[in-house]
């Protein structure tokens, strides 16, 4: 699992789609950011006699501890009893962005490179939790490569997918070292995962330590990673993070609440109780790597929440840098509402 999400993130193929099937359906708001009065205050549901709502939650990826805190809140009945069924779905070739915009799935796992180039193109996608909340990515390579830090990317391969945000990230945090991006050769490496790409002519990959790098290290494989939010502060953006659209949060707050808030508990679940958080992904996708997983929660577990004063909370100021960085690198060409990209509305107090 080289990229569990960035990748489709910037699929610009399901972006478009997205913003066709929003044009076609009219979906629109007056915004989701913090305090911008979209939605009004709502108590959580309660478990009544009522039948269950319905919704979806796609993923980003092939399932893995990023989504734990989903997987426990729908086996241990934590939206049932605020009043919904959720189902945990794949996402498609075009990816989650999509169905979350075009509203065939309520809510989604996505992350702020795909969001924030989402809302360019006019698809008002909203940030609900960040599920990390630090950015935990980095580059990898084989330690037999000597790459420790940006400068020494010259010279060497580096494997991705396409993205003109590869480029801008890496040449930022090579410039601040004075190296040139222009002596890294960029190849395509498709859907190889990071141990296969690296036995063959790439010499670095973008990867999530939480996941490729624990894997590495019960491998036995000794790698170096370079993290991005080491070398530029405004590259700490969310990744993962849960998402709706504005309709969602204009139309149906009291749904949005309630998913929210089962999904915090079962977050919290995940950071308290990482090894049986673990049993239940386990028993859920039972396909995945044991020991892979109980690794990975375990590491995963003090990630989630961090030095944030609860689980899920996000900044302006993390929002507004990452938007910054891609307007600095012409990637970005025009501005913003910052607060209708994100809101803390809905997170239990």
């Amino acid at each position: 699992m080289r990229w569990q999400g960035m990748w489709t993130s910037w699929k610009t193929k399901g972006i478009a789609a997205a913003a066709a099937l929003l044009l076609l359906g009219g979906c629109g708001g007056n915004g989701g950011g913090e305090g911008n009065g979209s939605a009004s205050p709502a108590p959580s549901s309660s478990a009544s006699s009522a039948p269950l709502k319905e919704v979806k939650v796609v993923l980003d990826w092939t399932p893995n501890t990023n989504h734990t805190g989903l997987y426990v809140a729908a086996a241990q009945g934590l939206w049932e009893k605020r009043g919904l069924k959720v189902e945990i779905v794949q996402p498609p070739e075009s990816g989650a962005d999509q169905m979350v915009a075009s509203g065939e799935a309520e809510f989604g796992v996505g992350a702020q490179e795909g969001l924030t180039m989402a809302r360019q193109q006019g698809i008002p996608l909203v940030s609900l939790a960040a599920i990390i909340q630090h950015n935990t990515s980095g580059f990898a390579s084989l330690k037999e490569k000597n790459i420790k830090e940006p400068k020494d990317f010259e010279g060497h391969t580096y494997g991705g997918w396409g993205s003109p945000a590869e480029e801008a990230v890496i040449g930022s945090m090579m410039k601040a070292q004075g190296a040139d991006v222009s002596k890294v050769k960029f190849v395509n490496a498709g859907m190889a995962d990071f141990f296969t790409a690296v036995k063959k002519d790439i010499d670095f990959e973008w990867i999530f330590y939480g996941w490729t790098g624990i894997e590495a290290e019960l491998r036995g494989i000794p790698i170096n990673m370079v993290y991005l939010s080491d070398f530029n502060k405004k590259l700490d953006y969310y990744t993962p993070l849960l998402e709706t659209n504005e309709d969602m949060i204009k139309e149906q707050p009291d749904v949005v609440r309630a998913f929210v808030e089962g999904a915090s508990e079962g977050y919290r679940y995940a950071i308290e109780h990482p090894d049986e958080a673990a049993d239940i992904l386990l028993k859920a996708v039972p396909d995945l790597n044991a020991d892979l997983v109980k690794a990975s929660q375990k590491w995963l577990a003090d990630k989630y929440q961090d030095d944030a004063p609860r689980w899920g909370e996000q900044k302006r100021e993390v929002w507004a840098g990452y938007t910054e960085f891609l307007k600095e690198h012409g990637i970005l060409t025009k501005d913003l509402d910052i607060d209708a990209m994100f809101t803390n509305e809905f997170l239990p107090k």
